[in-house]
């Protein structure tokens, strides 16, 4: 079973990373493209994961972690 793709917004931290990386910073266009890209691959997801059992982390949430955070 698929789990969800949840944001969370913060854990430890006071300050949005929003505030702290530059409105023109390049990944930012990066990460919207992302998101764009993994939203539309969703289908796909879903179709290799079982419809039973105990949720995983969602497979959005794993390849973003793989990039430089924005």
């Amino acid at each position: 079973m698929r789990g969800p793709d949840h944001k969370q917004s913060s854990l430890f931290s006071y300050t949005h990373i929003e505030d702290r990386i530059a409105t023109d910073h390049p990944l930012r266009r990066i990460k919207v493209m992302v998101d764009i890209v993994l939203h539309s691959m969703s289908p796909s997801f879903d179709s290799l994961y079982a419809e039973g059992g105990r949720p995983s982390i969602a497979p959005e949430r794993l390849l973003r972690a793989l990039l430089p955070r924005v």
